[in-house]
């Protein structure tokens, strides 16, 4: 029979997979001998095995019963004993940190008669009502399922009677009122009592935090979070100690290092007379952690301890929960704490510097999406007037978007193409959606370790927290600063999540340091902070990766811009950009050509045009190698709308006019050339085999370019890639061209000019056929794009805006194919074309320049597919190194290092 339920005092954080993160944690922290109260967990498996059946797995409730004795044993008292009740708490703790998503019911074995023997005990009949108001707050929403806006409702009628906005201003006479009221509330939605059985308590608790697992915001943060929905959660269940005892009890929760910048010192915030539940919801305002030394110095002696300990033994920042019980230290919690992107990389930095961790290990713990986020730009401080408001800097970072106060309408205005920025006093887990769809985080309570904080640094969000001059008004829909100024729904802020100031109106941007450090190129810069933290990632990226990292460019500006943020090369220049704007017109001439000399004569003025623009680009790649990708688009594409043609003939001839006659033929060429699925017609190399000319004169420009640069003493390596082979044949008669053309150039010029010559793998039958291409072909270079198109029978324009959301939903796509490559289906193709072009061509240069090629997820399957480039756009050119350094790390010690 399998094993469901693990003592604090045999697990390890060797073991989250089977314990979750908290489980693992809370064992391995009474392992290094910390105060920790007793308990014990319940197991992944026990959840799977749970949600599989629906029923609870044989044997569990006899495991849970052996150990709760054991805890009763060590405590000196019975789970819910009349006179001195032993209390627990029951909590989730998924394998992957997933805040506030899922339940936690605390106070688990109160009921009518033991809540007057705790207040005995206890000397304080507040503590014990407080306690049992929360038990049956709890216990009614999370394993009840009654609506938490009732009791919330009954809370708020009670502070107003008072005329607080306080909860702790209610004493102990008006907690039992509420209480009862609060079983009332139960008995009314429900049809049942509040169960008075603490071991039937125990056993709902367990299941309802089971159940959450498959809550909605848990599934919506996992999706978010690309956490998979098959892992389930682990439950603890631990011995009750009280912060809410008095003043010389209290909670909190500490950061080894601050968590928005990796500064290093003490983080954090304390709530005396308060439960954790308090500290990290943000109902009450906390004060600063240091606060504690005042307040209890030997407490605060003995959590700077066990804090330099923890991070000791964790090599990282580490994110702690305690609380202290008249004057009694306990460590509820610790895990590697959350950050943003900037704490991120100075924490990766200071530790390799203190030696505490190898650069390869600093590497491993940074990411490409946290370098894109520090690229993203500032608010131009100087164009800034006095902020409207001022908090807690939370999670850094600009945004501007319209004041929302409900997670609902913060979605609503999103999908609407909106930017928002959600405002509310404070966040709850259900506030997660609204959270997601917004720009920034606005909230007037809580600190760095509130719910809303924490959850914005992991979603990489502005956040500004505790805010405490607005007076948020949700149910007005509005706000009231300190000088009386109202900011109603829809208004336009500026949240500064770095310096946490809010601004009215849209405060103009400028380029962050990391962005204007990457502009100004790699070289002896003088760096600091984050920026210098940047700096030796990438350098160290470079030193380790495998793969090159070329640039998708089609002009010199973007060549030049991309060799700055580091790339190798170009890996794909568009050609038919450059047969926009005014040079449409010569596009039109060739298509309306009735005679080989009028298309002739189009192409050849197109020629010194193409050749130019080849030169810019292979003077600003000087080099380095530049795949030149041939005329890939249908025609119609660069030629006058349809419809529009045909309204503008029609309208002069319902005026009694003659049409314009070059209307007339421009829309008689176009009506022969439209096509029902253009993207699967005439494009690509089919376009060149059946427009005479067409690829003789885009090769002759590139041979050209190249002939100029070598007599320029340049040192130019251009590539030609021929676009949407199917079949090697189609290969076969371009390449016979391309040569042909490049020797009449040799011989005009007198420079041997030279360019491979490979094609770009987009269509599952190049894939499938790869060992016989491979045979015509010096390089290959997979277009994710349309080959995740072609391999999933997907308009990518047509079904992301139809479908795609559902998809996600439903967890048919954990992420859009679009966003990171489908290694199932599409990965699958590029193995298969990787082993069998290599196979027939032991040399061939492979690489792909889809925009999967800076996509973090895509980039580590490159590495491990066996390719040789990845190309992307400029902007992305940094992240995809980073990236790349960090995929030659991964499956060795250094990448599990967290």
């Amino acid at each position: 029979m399998a094993r469901y339920v693990y003592d604090f005092t045999e697990g390890g954080r060797d073991m989250a997979a089977l314990l979750g993160g908290k489980g693992s944690n809370l064992a391995e922290m009474t392992r290094l001998g910390l105060p920790v109260p007793p308990g014990f967990t319940l197991t992944t498996e026990a959840c799977r095995a749970f949600l599989d059946t629906g029923g609870e797995p044989p044997g569990m409730w006899e495991e849970i019963s052996e150990h709760l004795t054991a805890v009763e044993s060590a405590a000196g008292r019975l789970l819910g004993q009349p006179d001195d009740p032993l209390l627990l708490s029951v909590r989730s703790g998924a394998r992957f940190s997933m805040p506030g998503m899922m339940e936690t019911i605390l106070d688990i074995g109160l009921n009518d008669e033991s809540v007057l023997g705790l207040a005995k005990v206890s000397g304080s009949k507040r503590f014990a009502w407080d306690s049992y108001r929360r038990l049956v707050q709890m216990f009614g929403r999370t394993v009840m399922g009654v609506d938490g806006d009732l009791f919330e409702r009954a809370i708020a009628a009670h502070k107003a009677q008072r005329g607080t906005r306080d909860d702790h201003d209610l004493d102990a006479a008006e907690l039992a009122v509420l209480t009862e009221e609060f079983k009332a509330i139960i008995r009314r939605e429900t049809g049942e009592d509040f169960p008075q059985d603490p071991a039937e308590q125990l056993r709902r608790a367990v299941l309802a935090v089971f159940e959450s697992w498959n809550g909605e915001r848990a599934r919506l943060y996992r999706r978010r979070e690309h956490i998979p929905d098959d892992l389930g959660t682990a439950v603890n269940v631990q011995r009750m100690v009280f912060g809410n005892l008095g003043p010389d009890s209290g909670s909190g929760v500490a950061f080894t290092r601050d968590p928005a910048t990796g500064r290093p010192g003490l983080y954090g915030d304390y709530l005396p007379d308060a439960q954790g539940e308090d500290v990290v919801s943000g109902i009450r305002n906390t004060v600063p952690l240091t606060e504690l030394e005042r307040l209890d110095p030997l407490s605060y002696r003995r959590l700077l301890d066990h804090m330099g300990t923890l991070e000791r033994h964790y090599r990282d920042l580490c994110d702690i929960e305690f609380t202290i019980e008249r004057g009694t230290l306990w460590m509820l919690q610790t895990r590697v704490g959350k950050r943003t992107a900037e704490a991120a990389f100075v924490l990766a930095a200071a530790l390799a510097d203190e030696g505490v961790v190898t650069p390869d290990e600093g590497l491993a713990r940074v990411s490409g999406e946290g370098l894109a986020q520090l690229m993203f730009p500032r608010f131009d401080t100087s164009a800034t007037g006095d902020p409207l408001a001022r908090g807690v800097p939370a999670s850094p970072g600009a945004a501007v978007g319209a004041v929302v106060f409900d997670s609902a309408e913060a979605v609503r205005r999103a999908a609407a193409g909106e930017k928002v920025v959600l405002v509310r006093q404070e966040t709850t887990p259900d506030d997660l959606p609204g959270m997601i769809a917004a720009q920034a985080v606005l909230t007037s309570r809580g600190g760095k370790t509130s719910h809303a904080a924490v959850v914005a640094r992991g979603m990489g969000k502005v956040c500004v927290c505790g805010a405490e001059e607005l007076a948020v008004d949700t149910g007005r829909r509005r706000f009231t600063t300190r000088d009386g100024t109202v900011v109603e729904e829809g208004t336009v802020l500026s949240v500064d999540g770095t310096a946490g100031a809010v601004y009215p109106g849209s405060v103009p941007l400028v380029d962050s340091a990391v962005m204007r450090f990457l502009e100004a190129g790699a070289g002896d810069h003088a760096t600091t902070g984050v920026v210098d933290a940047v700096a030796r990632a990438l350098t160290r990226a470079d030193s380790v990766r495998q793969l090159e990292v070329r640039a998708n460019a089609d002009t010199p500006e973007d060549a030049a811009r991309a060799r700055r943020f580091g790339a190798q090369g170009i890996g794909l220049c568009r050609t038919e950009h450059m047969f926009l704007g005014e040079r449409r017109r010569l596009v039109e001439e060739m298509v309306l050509a009735g005679t080989d000399v009028q298309r002739d004569r189009a192409l050849a003025a197109l020629l010194p045009l193409q050749r130019e623009d080849f030169t810019g680009i292979l003077e600003a790649m000087d080099g380095l190698p530049v795949t030149i990708r041939l005329l890939d688009p249908p025609l119609h594409e660069f030629l006058p709308d349809r419809t529009e043609l045909a309204v503008r003939i029609a309208a002069a001839e319902a005026r009694g006019e003659r049409p314009d006659a070059h209307d007339v033929e421009l829309l008689t060429a176009v009506n022969r050339m439209h096509e029902e699925n253009p993207m699967l017609g005439l494009r690509g190399v089919r376009l060149g085999l059946v427009v005479p000319g067409l690829v003789a004169m885009q090769v002759r420009a590139i041979g050209e370019a190249v002939a100029q640069r070598l007599l320029a003493g340049g040192a130019p390596r251009a590539e030609i890639m021929v676009p949407l082979v199917g079949d090697v044949r189609e290969l076969r008669i371009v390449r016979a061209e391309v040569q042909r053309v490049l020797a009449e150039v040799s011989e005009t010029s007198g420079v041997p000019v030279t360019c491979p010559v490979g094609t770009m793998i987009e269509l599952p039958r190049a894939a499938l056929t790869a060992g016989r291409i491979a045979g015509e072909a010096e390089f290959f270079s997979f277009g994710t794009n349309d080959l995740t198109q072609t391999t999933w029978g997907f308009s990518r324009d047509d079904v992301e805006a139809e479908f795609f959301s559902a998809y996600l939903d439903k967890g048919v796509f954990p992420v859009s194919p679009f966003e990171t490559l489908d290694r199932d289906g599409v990965g699958r193709l590029v193995r298969l074309a990787v082993a069998e072009g290599r196979a027939a061509r032991p040399d061939l240069k492979i690489g792909v320049c889809g925009e999967h090629g800076g996509d973090p997820d895509s980039v580590h399957f490159f590495h491990t597919a066996g390719l040789d480039y990845v190309s992307c756009s400029p902007f992305r050119v940094p992240v995809a190194r980073l990236e790349a350094g960090r995929a030659a790390l991964e499956g060795t010690d250094v990448s599990d290092s967290r």
